[in-house]
């Protein structure tokens, strides 16, 4: 076997702490790869993992290697891409993933500018608003937005997205249109349940720097984007909502802005990868061509 593509199948299991699951996503039998590992082990003349029945680790030696792979493996498909084409530009598949919203009404529609300047990357783009496993799921990059969890992954700051607070003229013919935060006691809002953690979020905005919480009076909960919109629409109640969200309906006056001046704290937006030293160049030119879309549509500038 190429000693490159021993690399790849060595990184992968290291990756994956297991041999069946690097199998998997290689898309070859767990034979082959343990067969690969002991090729490479042979080769050097040293043990480069630890194995058990549950888990595989690296040894000193294995550490050692699986560094300094990572940036022969990138700098391999990239040399590849460029001789690959005349042009010399990127190629290659570039899988993605990020929240379904931020896909469908963002992405999408700018993605023909993206393949026409890079006729060559194919994207693989996962909408959903799980915390996928990039690794395992063979993910080159995600967009995350709000606080990250602790993580091994590596992180490139994009911006901040600004949330609005909104209602439906028919629930504020009801209720009437609030001030100030003084004036939230007589509304209601649409809870928003968290998928990640299950809390429901409370009402908050920034005030003199610092932000500030109040439990709102709801009836409706949800955990959900797509229903969380969906209730406000009908007149349940107040919704926070980034502002990319709703901008259709707003145009519309379906939904109208209030309490302008006590907006809940912009949420954080992030590219996050598995590797920080020699990534592809297919990923350099789509982190930056996202992030230029995403200041240009929903955000403010990192």
């Amino acid at each position: 076997m190429d000693r490159i593509d021993l690399f790849r199948i060595f990184a992968r299991v290291v990756e994956c702490a297991n041999f069946t699951r690097a199998a998997d996503t290689l898309g070859m039998p767990r034979s082959s790869v343990s067969a690969a590992v002991q090729e490479l082990e042979g080769r050097l003349g040293t043990r480069l993992l630890h194995r058990t029945t549950r888990k595989v680790s690296t040894t000193h030696d294995g550490s050692a290697l699986y560094e300094r792979c990572l940036p022969l493996i990138a700098d391999m498909e990239d040399t590849e891409n460029l001789f690959r084409l005349a042009s010399g530009t990127p190629g290659g598949k570039l899988r993605v993933d990020m929240p379904g919203r931020i896909g469908r009404l963002i992405v999408a529609p700018a993605l023909p500018d993206f393949l026409d300047r890079y006729p060559q990357i194919d994207i693989e783009i996962g909408v959903t608003d799980r915390a996928v496993d990039l690794v395992e799921e063979r993910v080159d990059c995600a967009l995350r937005v709000g606080a990250l969890s602790d993580s091994e992954l590596f992180a490139r700051a994009v911006g901040d997205l600004p949330l609005i607070n909104v209602a439906s003229p028919a629930y504020l013919a009801r209720h009437g249109v609030p001030q100030s935060p003084g004036d939230l006691d007589d509304h209601w809002m649409v809870g928003y349940t968290s998928p990640s953690n299950a809390r429901v979020a409370p009402w908050e905005w920034m005030e003199n720097g610092a932000r500030q919480t109040m439990p709102l009076k709801k009836r409706v909960g949800v955990n959900n984007v797509e229903a969380y919109i969906a209730c406000c629409l009908s007149g349940i109640g107040l919704i926070q909502i980034p502002a990319y969200d709703v901008q259709a309906y707003l145009r519309a006056g379906e939904l109208v802005e209030v309490l302008p001046l006590y907006r809940a704290a912009s949420m954080p937006m992030t590219l996050l990868y598995p590797h920080r030293q020699h990534l592809s160049r297919r990923f350099h030119v789509f982190a930056d061509w996202l992030e230029a879309l995403l200041k240009a549509t929903c955000i403010r500038s990192a």
